[in-house]
């Protein structure tokens, strides 16, 4: 108490000075419109730029909350796309950006990272999940979510970014889930060119992670660089149109009845971050009862899809 009585005495000129100017001011500000005005202004604008700054460090630190909120908003405005009836439908076409044919689309379609998708896809609902790790170099990659039983994930569904095909669930526990990636050598996705229809399956050779084969493309079939590269339906992963790549060189080989194709992604594995599982459509009791018999289920569930 001694100590804090010398300050005051020590310093009692400065601080009657300091309390001298601040009863000024504020007699200035109450008795004056302009300066009343100008000081206002002046403490909005300084207490505006504090707020701001503040602001801006919060929604730095909470970017990941966002991120996964806007993740969940896509997937649901999404899940409204795709719906059975044909009301309030956008336009008559659409252009298919990235087709070589610049082929028109009708109105029974809507677009899932910029590729065309049928709107029979409705049954294939949409789940917003992670990647909070992946493999790039191995000959079998794999990718880790953070999502799992408890937000509706299981076993067998596909996975797929605003880009394209990423891959296939491989096992679920309940709150992530391992995706066997397009980067693994046992994963074959049943595919087309959305050109013409010609189908075929994508392999990995366990080389380029930006670059697949394109398998079962008949030699006699006219190829076109740059010729867009989609699934074909026959499985029930994934959705029928959706992106896988496009065609960036081919070459007929003299002995064998299938040409050597070479696709380029879509999908960016290197920046990959979040994507949407896809639950599979019910299978028809018929159907499982005659693919099972002849054994294309099994073939087609191993690692990936058949043709």
């Amino acid at each position: 108490m001694g100590n804090l009585l010398a300050f005051l005495f020590r310093y009692r000129g400065a601080l009657v000075f300091a309390l001298l100017e601040v009863v000024s001011l504020i007699l200035l500000v109450r008795n004056s419109s302009y300066q009343r005005a100008a000081f206002f202004n002046s403490s909005n604008a300084y207490v505006g730029r504090v707020l701001e700054v503040r602001t801006q460090i919060y929604d730095y630190f909470r970017l990941v909350d966002v991120n996964q909120a806007l993740v969940a908003e896509n997937a649901q405005l999404r899940r409204q796309l795709y719906r059975s009836d044909q009301a309030g439908r956008m336009p008559d076409s659409l252009r298919a950006t990235g087709d070589s044919t610049g082929t028109r689309l009708g109105p029974d379609t809507v677009l899932l990272g910029m590729q065309p998708l049928l709107t029979r896809a409705a049954d294939y609902p949409l789940i917003p999940a992670r990647i909070v790790n992946q493999t790039l170099r191995r000959v079998d990659n794999y990718l880790t979510l953070n999502a799992g039983t408890a937000q509706g994930v299981r076993p067998g569904m596909g996975v797929l970014s605003a880009a394209g095909v990423v891959g296939r669930v491989r096992q679920v526990s309940e709150h992530y889930a391992t995706v066997t990636s397009v980067l693994h050598s046992k994963t074959n996705i049943s595919a087309k060119l959305r050109r013409d229809g010609t189908f075929g399956t994508i392999k990995w050779l366990g080389e380029d992670p930006t670059h697949v084969i394109l398998d079962y493309i008949p030699r006699q079939n006219k190829l076109l660089r740059g010729d867009t590269v989609v699934t074909s339906g026959y499985n029930q992963v994934f959705p029928e149109g959706v992106m896988i790549g496009t065609v960036d060189y081919f070459a007929k080989e003299q002995d064998k009845n299938f040409s050597t194709v070479r696709v380029k992604l879509a999908v960016d594995f290197s920046k990959l971050t979040y994507v949407y599982v896809v639950g599979p459509q019910p299978r028809a009791a018929e159907r499982d009862t005659l693919e099972a018999r002849s054994g294309l289920r099994a073939a087609g569930e191993e690692g990936g899809e058949q043709p």
